[in-house]
């Protein structure tokens, strides 16, 4: 079996690795801004593994619609045939990082897992994939005749942010003077925290500390800054109203699975928030979503892993470059 190289690339991080028998080995973590360009980052990894695979799958933060990709929120733009011609890769696939995190969820452990409400899945049902990071991804499972899944690559986190009371109203009317659009992005993300913290230490008239997103969800910054506190709490109520609407659009009674970076490191406070009392409060389908499970995937790399099972797919020639997703 071949080995391939796989990457997950956003605006904050890049993680490259190789993926080996559809396991993700060899991962190194390079920030974002230290390379002019990802063709670097990529030169220096595999510089520094002393290795030229001839597969590759880049997982990237960004819509994939065409050859020319660029990141949503960093400068890095590139052609795929350039890159694949640049490295000699026989086949290279290039998709969007929560299609690789969708990709992931058939394989995770019951331990790469943690529910928070709801009952047990329905089989060969839809599954979603919503996670705040950098930016806000959204992706879809939809089962297939063969017994597997068709993964939907889509831009669900710019959708736009809808109020749920009157205080998030009021935050909502004060980023709308800010920005052309508020999409769920502005606040589900960690530049969105830090909205979230900003405008509400505004609203009630106290100073905003210069606080980073770790240091907002922090619970020791919490009992000092009562904001980045009900900042928090926001963000985990409104999380629970975009997923709630994700969970009805695509009637995903297969589940709905969290990735991301943020909310893992919330551990048991995003358990007891309003989270799942907000996914459910949808009136007349409170039952309906009641019954659909959400999970917080707490497998540390789920989009490489997702990578390195399309790598497996590649090497069996499954796939051609340019076929859909499965």
């Amino acid at each position: 079996m071949a080995t391939g190289l796989i990457a997950d690339i956003g605006a904050t991080n890049t993680r490259l690795a190789m993926a080996e028998q559809g396991a993700v080995t060899r991962m190194r973590l390079f920030a974002s801004e230290d390379f002019a360009s990802l063709s670097e980052a990529i030169e220096a990894y595999l510089a520094a593994e002393a290795q030229k695979p001839a597969l590759a799958v880049l997982a990237v933060a960004a819509p994939v619609t065409g050859d020319t990709v660029t990141l949503t929120n960093h400068p890095w733009t590139f052609s795929i045939d350039t890159m694949r011609k640049r490295f000699g890769f026989k086949q290279l696939r290039v998709i969007n990082d929560f299609v690789a995190n969708a990709l992931a969820v058939p394989h995770l452990a019951e331990a790469d897992r943690i529910q928070v409400g709801g009952d047990a899945p329905v089989a060969r049902a839809p599954i979603g994939v919503i996670g705040p990071g950098s930016g806000l991804g959204v992706s879809l499972l939809v089962p297939d005749e063969d017994g597997g899944f068709t993964c939907v690559q889509g831009e669900g986190g710019h959708v736009t942010m809808a109020a749920a009371d009157e205080r998030e109203t009021a935050v909502l009317e004060l980023m709308r003077r800010r920005f052309d659009h508020v999409s769920a992005e502005r606040f589900l993300s960690g530049p969105g925290l830090v909205n979230l913290y900003n405008a509400l230490c505004e609203l009630s008239g106290e100073h905003a500390a210069p606080l980073t997103a770790a240091q907002i969800t922090d619970p020791g910054i919490e009992l000092e800054y009562p904001r980045a506190r009900e900042a928090t709490a926001m963000f985990c109520a409104m999380l629970g109203t975009v997923a709630g609407n994700l969970a009805l659009t695509v009637g995903a009674r297969g589940g709905i699975y969290i990735a991301g970076g943020i909310v893992p490191k919330l551990g048991a406070a995003f358990a007891q928030s309003r989270f799942r009392s907000r996914f459910e409060a949808k009136g007349r389908f409170q039952s309906y979503l009641a019954a659909i499970p959400t999970y917080v995937i707490t497998q540390p790399e789920p989009a490489l892993l997702g990578a390195a099972k399309l790598v497996e797919q590649l090497d069996d020639g499954a796939k051609s470059p340019n076929s859909p997703i499965k």
